[in-house]
């Protein structure tokens, strides 16, 4: 799978985002036909999405679109009429607040009626946003729940909401943790996910960082995901994008390591031995396993 190191969110109205977002830097650009879109625009923002969809140059850019809510009067129709439209241009759909397997397989059955319609013969994946503590009580579930489940995401506003957790910032969306908090408030939360997801082979995107001009603390906030074992991190400004890309990136220093590593166990295997030393440190089959990881996302990247 392509890296998604930084998923830039856009409102599915405002066309002069999406051509901002197909100019930057982000591995994926979702473009939201949930809370960024007023109740009053929900039709014209579905039909944008799709116009924007079929007529603007993504270049090499994993596209995906948010629908509404499966509870609302207007998931139906967004997953209907966009998947129809512009499926073939997508990669994924992602569908908010999921609760229960059922919201999959209300998908993925739903898909496969207009996959059937329309050709397709690429199915497409579903990315389910768990943002509720019914959510994360049944992830193992959702995970389990299609093939099509490419991805978990982390809702953290709403997952705050639903837990009665304390309020401490603007948006709700990480910020000033720090003061409520002494470490990290969303660990038990994202590690059950990166667990249920890498169990299953799927890729766990963090919850966005909400104060976009604080690039200091987005930095700490995305250190702290990728340390978790996430795969990368929502953005909702382009200026998030880089610093995103750069912190989801092995460094130069890491490549280096994982290199001598690999360097050292092809040694070690030509002269029949199962143990290595690399820097003076005992190597085990795990951090072989670990650096070869590594080392192929480096490559993919176009680091090495």
């Amino acid at each position: 799978m392509k890296p998604r190191r930084s998923i830039l969110s856009v409102p599915g109205h405002v066309l002069k985002m999406h051509l901002k977002a197909a100019a930057s830097a982000a591995d994926v650009v979702m473009l939201d036909l949930e809370d960024s879109v007023p109740l009053d625009a929900k039709s014209q923002a579905r039909q944008q999405v799709i116009r924007s969809l079929q007529q603007i140059s993504w270049a090499s850019k994993t596209m995906t679109v948010r629908i509404n809510g499966l509870d609302t009067a207007y998931g139906y129709r967004d997953l209907l009429e966009v998947a129809e439209a512009a499926g073939g241009l997508l990669t994924d759909i992602v569908i908010p607040k999921v609760d229960h397997p059922r919201d999959i397989h209300f998908a993925a059955r739903l898909l496969d009626g207009i996959e059937q319609h329309t050709g397709r013969e690429q199915p497409l994946g579903l990315e389910a946003s768990i943002e509720t503590a019914a959510g994360l009580q049944q992830v193992a579930a959702i995970a389990d729940a299609s093939n099509r489940v490419q991805t978990l995401v982390f809702g953290i506003a709403d997952y705050s909401a639903s837990i009665g957790a304390r309020l401490v910032s603007l948006s709700g969306h990480g910020e000033k943790e720090e003061t409520l908090y002494p470490g990290h408030r969303w660990h038990f939360a994202l590690s059950r996910m990166v667990m249920a997801g890498k169990a299953r082979g799927l890729m766990v995107i963090d919850a966005p960082y909400g104060n976009f001009k604080d690039v200091e603390g987005l930095e700490r906030s995305a250190v702290m995901a990728c340390a978790l074992g996430c795969d990368g991190k929502w953005a909702i400004h382009p200026g998030q994008v880089e610093p995103l890309n750069r912190v989801f990136s092995p460094s130069q220093e890491d490549i280096e390591r994982a290199g001598r590593v690999l360097e050292a166990f092809q040694q070690a295997q030509g002269q029949g031995r199962g143990a290595i030393a690399v820097d003076g440190r005992m190597v085990d089959q795990a951090t072989v396993r670990m650096a070869r990881q590594l080392w192929e996302q480096a490559r993919h990247l176009g680091l090495v």
